[in-house]
């Protein structure tokens, strides 16, 4: 048993292309073919890069590949058309929830699942109750639940 944790050292992220770890760190990145793209961009490929995971991209990812992605015209329009629209997502101006329930800010929804089907590189579903999680937290997101989802998390995978 490891008492201690486990560190993980990232590269530098260029200020123009900064906002990438938050970006991973949000699980919209999984349902955006774009954002997606931002971790498979062939400026930036990193070797083992196991089922698109943008954070595992982003830990092993060499500083000169981040280097030439900020500096690359193609990369930087794309960089800012997925944070337009992730800010868009992140911050409407009401949305289905405030506007049908707002005698309800403040609270939250608990959603409990064994499995949650949300994107390959995060392997904690086996099969269709797992992707009827998934579509749930994305429907939720979608609407402005004030949603929470626990489960398991699996370190090695569903059937580790």
């Amino acid at each position: 048993m490891n008492i201690l944790g486990t560190l993980s050292v990232f590269p530098h992220i260029p200020e123009r292309i900064q906002r990438l770890h938050e970006l991973a760190d949000n699980l919209w990145w999984s349902w955006n073919p774009d954002a997606q793209a931002l971790y498979r961009h062939p400026e930036c490929v990193s070797v083992g890069q196991p089922a698109h995971n943008p954070v595992k991209f982003l830990r092993e990812v060499s500083q000169k590949s981040l280097n030439q992605a900020a500096g690359d015209e193609n990369y930087t329009a794309l960089y800012d058309r997925v944070m337009a629209a992730f800010d868009a997502y992140m911050h409407p101006d009401a949305t289905w929830f405030d506007q049908t329930y707002p005698e309800l800010k403040g609270k939250s929804i608990a959603y409990f699942s064994a499995e949650f089907g949300l994107h390959e590189a995060l392997p904690i579903y086996s099969g269709g109750l797992g992707v009827l999680s998934g579509d749930h937290c994305k429907a939720a997101s979608d609407l402005g639940l004030p949603f929470i989802g626990v489960g398991f998390l699996y370190s090695g995978g569903y059937f580790t």
